[in-house]
Formats: C-alpha cells, sequence, structure tokens
C-alpha cells in the first residue's frame, strides 16, 4: 500500500451519543454476527492459539450488548447517513465498537499494576470439552497476512482489518480508534501502511471462526486429571509435571497431536527405520520414470529424529501445524511406511519429502527450533515422465526452489512472455543452477505474483528423450505446458504460451496437472486490420473435476491474448469433445465495432442472436455490431450437432 499522511488522533465528539436500544444492538448482533467474530478474531493476538483465539472471538462479540436497556455510551459512532445496510445502521456501529474495543483490551499484557480486564481473562463462555476448534487451513498467500499481521501492534491490526474487511476510509478509522479509547491511532495507521494491501485474503476461511475445524485434545493428560480427581496427592504430581513441562524446542514428536488410536499398520507408518528407501541408481535400470524409482537425497535422510517428527505430524497434525491440501487431495495419515525422497535443510527450514504412492506430503520446521511447522499435501497418482519431474522444495520472499528428478539433465529458467514467436532461443531464458542432489537455485516464482502481469516464469527441464516446459500453479508439483489438438498434445515451447501465459493466474492454486493450449482458428480481421488467432487453453486437474476451459483472442501485433470466453467443468476443448465457439466484441482501426466469433475447423454455421443479428456459413463470424452489444452464438456441426458458445 502506498503511504499517505495520517492525520492526527481526532478530538472526542463533545456532544452525545446516538442512543441505541438493547433490542436494536441484539437484532444488529444477530445479522452481523459472523462478520463480527471475524473482525474480534483477526484483531485478537495470535500468540492466544488458534482455539483460543476462536472462543474468545464468539466471547467477546456475544458480550458486545449494552447493560442496560439502552446504551449510554458517548462514544458510539454515528452510523454514515449516506450509507446503505450495516454501515448505516447505528446498533451496528455500536456492537462493532465494543467488540473492536474489548479485542483490543484483550491484547494488551497482564501487570501486576492493575486489575485484570474481564477480555484479559479466558472467557467463561462459551467453552468446548473435549475437542479443539480452529478455522480451516488457507493458502500461502494467507499464511503469509496472519504471519506480518502478527508482526503488528494490536491498533495496528485493527486499522487493517478496518480498512480490509469493513471498508472504512482512513478518516473513519482514526475516530473508530480514538472512540475505542486508543492513545495513538494515526501511529496505528501508519503502523498498517507497512502490510501490503491484500484486503479480500481477509474473507478466507482461514480467518473464519464461524467455519471450523474439530481435533481432539491431549487425551493423555485429559486421562491423567480424571485420574488425578481421584486422589489429591496424584493431581499434585501430574500438576507439578505439567508445570515442569519446556515450553520451547522440538519434543520426540515435534508439533504432533497426542496419539489416540494405535494399530500395527498405523505404527509401522510412523516407524522412520521402516521408510522405503530406494538405491541411488535404481531408476537407470528400471522400466518405470516415476516418484517409485526416486532415491531418497538431502543431507538429513539419517536424522531419525526429524524423519520421526515428521511421520508423527502427518499422522496427527497438532495446533500449530499450517495443513494444505490441493482441491481434492485426501490429508489423512499414510496407509503404511511411506518413500522417502528428500531431507535436508532448505533455505531456514529442514524439509522433509515423502511419497505414498498417492500423494506428496511435504513437511517442513524451523532450522532455529521455534515451535510450528508446515504439512502440504499434492495429488500425483499416475505421475509418470514428465509429470514426476520436479517437487517444490520451498518458497521464500517470492521464489521457488524444487527438487529435480534424478534422469533430468538441464534445467532453464524462461520467461514466457519474452519468447514471443520469431525471438532466438535464448530470449528470456536462463539456465538454472542445482546441487549434486537435484536442488534447483531459487528463482522468482508466479505462484503468488500480483497486480499487472509482467513476466511468468516456467521451468524447461531436459532429459534424455526431450525438453519439457512447466510452471509453478501454486502447488507441490509444477504444471505440464502442453499445444495442440486435444487428444494429441505435444510439447510446448515457449513462443507458443507467450501470448497466453497470463491467462495461467485463473488456474493458481486448483490442483492443475496440465494445461494445453490449441490455435483452432485463424480469422482476417475487417478493415484490413490483419489477422487474428483463437485459441483453447484447457487446464485439467489431478482428480479430473475442476477442469475450466478458456477460450482467448490474439490479435495480430497484440503482445497478449484476449480471455473471450472460459468456463468450468465442460468437455469443450478436450480428448472427449475438441469442439469448441466463442466470439467478441473488437473495434477496427476504423473506430468500427466488430462481433467477432470462430469455431473449430468442422463447423459448418454459425448464427448470433439477440444484441447482434448475423449467420455465416462455415467457422468464422465478423458482423457489424454497436458498442456493449450483448449476443449469443449458436453453431451446427458437420455431423448436424448444435453447440453453443463458450460464456
Amino acid at each position: 500500500m502506498q503511504s499517505q499522511d495520517v492525520a492526527p488522533r481526532p478530538a472526542p465528539d463533545p456532544r452525545p451519543g446516538p442512543v441505541v436500544d438493547v433490542e436494536q444492538a441484539e437484532a444488529a448482533l444477530v445479522e452481523h454476527y459472523p462478520r463480527l467474530v471475524r473482525l474480534a478474531y483477526l484483531v485478537l493476538p495470535p500468540s492466544l492459539g488458534r482455539n483460543r483465539r476462536v472462543l474468545t472471538a464468539h466471547a467477546l462479540t456475544q458480550r458486545a450488548l449494552p447493560r442496560g436497556r439502552t446504551s449510554g455510551d458517548a462514544s458510539v459512532l454515528p452510523a454514515q447517513k449516506t450509507a446503505e445496510g450495516r454501515d448505516a445502521d447505528p446498533g451496528y456501529a455500536y456492537v462493532r465498537l465494543r467488540v473492536l474495543r474489548t479485542a483490543l483490551e484483550a491484547g494488551r499484557p497482564l501487570t501486576f499494576r492493575a486489575w485484570p480486564k474481564r477480555a484479559q481473562l479466558p472467557p467463561l463462555l462459551p467453552q468446548v470439552w473435549g475437542l479443539r476448534l480452529f478455522p480451516r487451513s488457507g493458502g500461502a498467500d494467507e499464511l503469509a497476512l496472519d504471519q506480518r499481521l502478527s508482526a503488528l501492534s494490536a491498533p495496528a491490526r485493527a486499522a487493517y482489518v478496518l480498512r480490509g474487511l469493513e471498508r472504512l476510509t482512513d478518516a473513519d478509522v482514526l475516530r473508530v480508534l480514538a472512540a475505542a479509547s486508543e492513545e495513538d491511532p494515526a501511529d496505528a495507521l501508519a503502523e498498517a501502511d507497512d502490510i501490503e494491501a491484500k484486503y479480500g485474503l481477509l474473507t478466507s476461511p482461514e480467518f473464519d471462526p464461524c467455519s471450523l475445524q474439530a481435533r481432539p485434545p491431549d487425551l493423555m493428560r485429559r486421562r491423567q486429571h480424571m485420574k488425578a480427581a481421584l486422589a489429591a496427592a496424584a493431581a499434585v504430581a501430574v500438576c507439578g509435571a505439567l508445570l515442569g513441562l519446556p515450553g520451547d524446542g522440538w519434543g520426540p514428536e515435534g508439533a504432533a497431536a497426542p496419539p489416540y488410536a494405535r494399530n500395527p499398520s498405523a505404527q509401522a507408518a510412523l516407524d522412520p527405520g521402516k521408510l522405503t528407501l530406494v538405491p541411488a541408481a535404481a531408476w537407470q535400470s528400471s522400466t518405470r520414470t516415476d516418484f517409485s524409482v526416486w532415491p531418497a537425497r538431502g543431507t538429513l535422510t539419517g536424522d531419525k529424529a526429524l524423519l520421526r517428527r515428521a511421520l508423527a505430524v502427518w499422522a496427527r497434525p497438532g495446533e500449530s501445524v499450517q495443513v494444505s491440501a490441493t482441491p481434492g487431495t485426501p490429508s489423512g495419515a499414510p496407509p503404511g511406511p511411506p518413500q522417502l525422497l528428500y531431507a535436508g535443510e532448505v533455505d531456514q527450514s529442514r524439509v522433509v519429502l515423502l511419497y505414498d504412492g498417492l500423494r506428496i506430503a511435504r513437511y517442513a520446521e524451523p532450522k532455529d527450533g521455534t515451535q510450528g511447522a508446515a504439512l502440504d499435501f499434492a495429488r500425483v497418482d499416475g505421475a509418470t515422465g514428465a509429470d514426476a519431474n520436479a517437487v517444490v522444495l520451498g518458497r521464500a520472499d517470492g521464489n521457488v526452489r524444487y527438487l529435480t528428478a534424478p534422469w533430468v539433465r538441464t534445467a532453464t529458467v524462461r520467461d514466457l512472455l519474452k519468447s514471443a514467436a520469431g525471438a532466438s532461443d535464448s530470449s528470456g531464458a536462463s539456465r538454472l543452477g542445482r546441487s549434486a542432489d537435484g536442488v534447483t537455485e531459487p528463482f522468482a516464482s508466479p505462484a503468488q505474483q500480483t497486480g499487472e502481469c509482467r513476466s511468468w516464469n516456467a521451468l524447461e527441464l531436459t532429459d534424455r528423450s526431450g525438453t519439457r516446459l512447466t510452471t509453478d500453479l501454486g502447488e507441490l508439483t509444477p504444471a505440464r505446458l502442453t499445444s495442440g489438438r486435444p487428444g494429441q498434445p505435444r510439447e510446448a515451447s515457449a513462443a507458443t504460451w507467450s501470448p497466453l501465459a497470463c491467462s495461467l493466474a485463473a488456474v493458481r492454486g486448483q490442483g492443475v496437472r496440465t494445461v494445453n493450449a490449441w490455435q483452432y482458428a485463424r480469422q482476417p480481421l475487417p478493415d484490413a486490420s490483419g489477422t487474428a488467432n483463437w485459441l483453447c487453453t484447457r487446464a485439467d486437474t489431478w482428480r479430473g473435476g475442476g477442469t475450466r476451459v478458456l477460450a482467448q483472442f490474439h490479435a495480430q501485433g497484440q503482445p497478449y491474448g484476449a480471455v473471450a470466453a472460459k468456463a468450468e467443468n465442460v468437455a469443450a476443448c478436450g480428448a472427449k469433445d475438441s469442439h469448441v465457439l466463442a466470439g467478441v466484441l473488437w473495434k477496427s482501426g476504423t473506430g468500427d465495432w466488430y462481433l467477432l466469433a470462430a469455431g473449430s475447423k468442422d463447423t459448418e454455421s454459425i448464427r448470433a442472436t439477440g444484441g447482434v443479428d448475423g449467420s455465416t456459413q462455415g467457422n468464422l463470424l465478423a458482423v457489424r455490431a454497436e458498442q456493449g452489444a450483448q449476443a449469443g452464438l449458436k453453431g451446427t456441426l458437420a455431423d448436424g450437432r448444435s453447440i453453443g458458445g463458450l460464456r
């Protein structure tokens, strides 16, 4: 976010605030309860732990009603007269202020100089016995934002959340913080400026304390407490043991939750001595080229303590573990001893890669011994050859590192936007260094880039059978880029993908396995404006569902293609149905507007209806139109079937 001048703290309004009766406040609280709880959760300090943070957020929100029949609080901010919905409701303004004030109080440290306030103590209600509750895990963007917010002071977090979640202006943020009894709202607002404005992430399930996951508590400790209730001496011994437990560093099983089920198969999957270790040269004599012949690599493959923690966390991830999985990927424990692919130090983490025949699991823990770990899953069933060429080892500061397959000979990074047709092979390309274990140097990843698309890095991996083009879409395995008619794809060149690269942002984080680009038509443009290519890109996923299809229009002289239509979970532009039809409104160099449409080559006729009326024999249509016109497209195939245009 761009820095801006922050006004000094506004003086409190001497006029009495609006009177809000308890019925009006209760109606606002019930109607906007999920939003108010999310606000409290985001402002509360992450150091409370996710379970207590959830319960505290609900408790503070439920205590936001006035104590009497009406509020006599002179600090209540008036609703915005020109606003609509909740922003025009003084009842909502009142309960929001009460929630914010108590959330800020809960984040202040306890001291011996004053009695603790109610918000600083564990909530009496609500309480959950026998379970630990926490929001669903988000992606890498949400984790990064949560870490940045945790580094802010509580008032700065409140300023960021009021801006992003409540969409308040800076002046209104200052007034709300002042009404919440903050001493220096201007400093809080200035501190919040240091965090990038990713306000859309605040609505993520990562920060939703009303949509929760449940995990068991420490069952062994609970059993001990029940026994201790029967004997006072045993209770004293147990409490002393609990007080003496160390607070930092890794235990025997690290960040794993306590065991609650034991059987021979589960126990074998947790034994680092039973991990499958493939010999270094096994891939050279095997007829297979998949993850099953990857050797165990890395400097920590003999660290039994690290491997034990990784297996235990996989089976029972605790509260401090950030778990993520690509769509359609189960995150449960391995069915038996998995295969070890890598164990070593990567940047500031110790990383373990494991493979169970269906999934790749990546475990990472801080090297400095602090608490917290990350566990990521990706589905890779049926991966062979190019699909098993690389796995992400780590991401840091917008860069990515890969572990490449033992059969990969060279690795090259290529900026697709600098690889247009006609450019030299070396344009936008640079050789990527690798260690003896196959670990690449870090390079800029497009998986997390935001704003204008100015570059898009792809990874070219070469083995004895050829060169494959892949790109990072936020998964543990890169997505393979191909080109050609559906059902007959071939290895893509960087020039083919140059005008289409930025459209890959639409399929990030969707569990994509391959993306194929196919030029299905070439159309002369009206008014002697040259020609245009019609292309469709189809992103297929590891799980089968969630397929996304984009039809793109690439006019001559334009560096990038324009997305003309898109669809999800359709057979179009695929091996089962290669037919595709799409249209776009286009302005010629003379200033005239046209509806242009193109179908695959077996399209015999196209008709436009609605805001534009016209038809043609063949697979290309160009009809004069008005700016902003809306039209429907219908095509007829050679076998008499009808197809509709993608939308």
